[in-house]
């Protein structure tokens, strides 16, 4: 190992699931492994997350969001 690498990998704090249906279709969002809401949307995620106590600046920063499932552009169930 290199001197200063840690064994231990972070995982982001934030996790959106994948879209679930409904109408309108949802995410699951989850803070530190405990589900704390559903989003439909990029600001739901954000809002969600804050009232869980995380501030995401960056919806794209992988340090803090982890988008299972499509991106944060991906709402809609896709059929093939």
């Amino acid at each position: 190992m290199t001197e200063g690498a840690s064994p231990y990998i972070s995982s982001p704090r934030v996790t959106v699931l994948g879209v679930q249906s409904g109408d309108p279709p949802f995410r699951i969002v989850e803070v530190d492994g405990e589900v704390v809401g559903t989003a439909r949307s990029m600001t739901d995620v954000i809002l969600i997350a804050a009232e869980a106590g995380v501030h995401i600046h960056d919806l794209d920063d992988l340090e803090t969001v982890r988008w299972v499932g499509g991106g944060k552009f991906t709402w809609q169930l896709h059929h093939l």
